[in-house]
């Protein structure tokens, strides 16, 4: 099977009946985030290189068919209009690495209706995904006020593909390396690590195990000095290095306790006791949180690790997102249910300097000095170019992080800036709902007012 079954099962049903009644119309659907997460101030657009990747490849094949009649328990021949199906639409998105706000499209996908219908479920699962874990990493880089910051997250992201995302999504939001190989090796991001506590424990003292640890790397080293006691750990590292003639790229690992005040103590011991150069480092539970705490300490850290928390997003694992068609053959459509009323039409974003977004149509001039944020990154099922580098990816956010209000950008109870409609967006809005108003009022329009009836049956009244 191909990843064409990695959707949901309402995703199979639907293309099927559109492909029945003929629906096959160019639908576009907008991909965006209702609402920031409670401590959030902006959102850094990730997940469209692999999204990419995805509708390039789509084909369904017979083993595809088979277990979508499986999974509905119906014969494959009826399943058979989905054979050979592959997406040969566009997408217009914002690049990966740009800062986005609630409300604004991600990414639009236009293709005929079952095929825009069918990879839904995938293209926000990408979104959703890597757009949560930047986010949380591009906060770290803040709190973190030029410091180094580096990824140990894999051993417990979930999963070994989110782990690689972490690490690549860490390096586009300004990390400066990770400890998984596999996105290192790959991605050319810098591998950074040091040891485990069970690597002190299996000597008989750490003198032996961090000599022993310096033979077999000659380069610089990194101790771990908390396995026992701290400030012992720091005093043995400083003299294993001192007599190795050892120190600038050499660092000591704090992992546990009060980093601020343990860094203190660690900095006074090898100030005095070790070589000249030897950098500390902390781990141990941190994000952009425990970051920011032990930055406005003034601790004397070096470098932060952050592992679990940035890999999940622990503070904000999901995103309110949604995948929501727009229009149908020319048709602008839009939902009214309560609290999740969807905006008409195909759209951009507008970025101005210093001033509000302003979300608009497709198809409308910019305003002044506004630039527009989506790009078309795919026609007729092929991308239009090369994927960015990592290093561009890492200057659009550079730069977007720049311009953003320094209230977006703190760290606690930061405030988002909020994207106003265009004029032209606003005026199709209120023709939309308005149309919907005169359809669906019709029915009661030509049939009189209706009651409900002690036993739940509906009865006519006179209007």
């Amino acid at each position: 099977m191909s990843e064409a079954t990695t959707t949901d099962l309402y995703e199979v049903t639907m293309a099927m009946s559109y492909l029945r009644e003929g629906m096959t119309g160019p639908a576009t659907f907008s991909l965006f985030v209702r609402d920031l997460p409670p401590e959030r101030g902006f959102l850094v657009a990730a997940g469209l290189e692999s999204a990419l990747e995805y509708l390039s490849d789509l084909r369904v094949g017979p083993e595809d068919v088979a277990a979508f009649a499986a999974a509905l328990h119906r014969p494959p021949r009826d399943l058979e209009p989905l054979l050979g199906l592959r997406f040969t639409g566009s997408v217009r998105a914002v690049p990966e690495g740009r800062i986005v706000l609630a409300g604004e499209p991600l990414l639009e996908v236009t293709a005929p209706l079952p095929e825009a219908q069918l990879v839904e479920t995938y293209v926000l699962n990408r979104l959703s995904h890597q757009t949560a874990v930047a986010s949380k990493a591009a906060r770290c880089v803040i709190a973190a006020a030029g410091h180094p910051v580096v990824d140990f997250s894999l051993r417990r992201t979930h999963g070994p593909q989110a782990g690689f995302q972490a690490a690549r999504l860490g390096a586009m939001t300004g990390f400066a390396g990770t400890s998984n190989v596999a996105a290192a090796t790959a991605l050319g991001i810098p591998a950074v690590g040091t040891m485990a506590h069970s690597y002190v424990e299996a000597f008989e003292d750490e003198e032996e195990a961090f000599r022993a640890f310096a033979r077999t790397h000659p380069g610089p080293v990194t101790f771990l000095v908390d396995t026992y006691d701290t400030e012992g750990g720091v005093r043995v590292a400083a003299r294993v290095l001192r007599d190795l003639d050892r120190g600038p790229g050499c660092a000591v690992r704090l992992d546990s306790g009060d980093l601020g005040a343990l860094a203190v103590r660690a900095r006074a011991v090898l100030d005095e006791a070790g070589p000249p150069g030897v950098r500390i480092t902390v781990s141990g539970g941190l994000d952009e949180y425990g970051v920011d705490g032990l930055v406005r300490s003034g601790a004397p850290i070096d470098v932060y690790a952050v592992g679990t928390r940035v890999g999940v997003s622990a503070d904000a694992p999901y995103l309110d997102s949604a995948y929501k068609l727009v229009e149908y053959d020319g048709r602008p459509v839009m939902k009214l249910s309560a609290a999740k009323v969807t905006a008409p039409g195909r759209k951009q974003v507008f970025r101005r300097p210093g001033g509000a977004d302003v979300i608009g149509l497709a198809d409308e001039r910019p305003p002044h000095d506004g630039a527009p944020l989506l790009e078309t990154v795919m026609r007729h099922g092929q991308r239009t170019g090369d994927p960015p580098s990592l290093d561009e990816c890492r200057k659009r956010f550079a730069a977007d992080l720049a311009a953003l209000p320094p209230s977006a950008r703190r760290i606690a109870s930061p405030v988002p800036p909020r994207p106003t409609p265009s004029e032209r967006l606003g005026a199709l809005t209120d023709r939309v709902r308005r149309r919907i108003a005169e359809r669906t009022s019709a029915p009661a329009a030509r049939h009189g007012a209706r009651e409900r009836t002690a036993s739940g049956q509906w009865k006519s009244v006179p209007s």
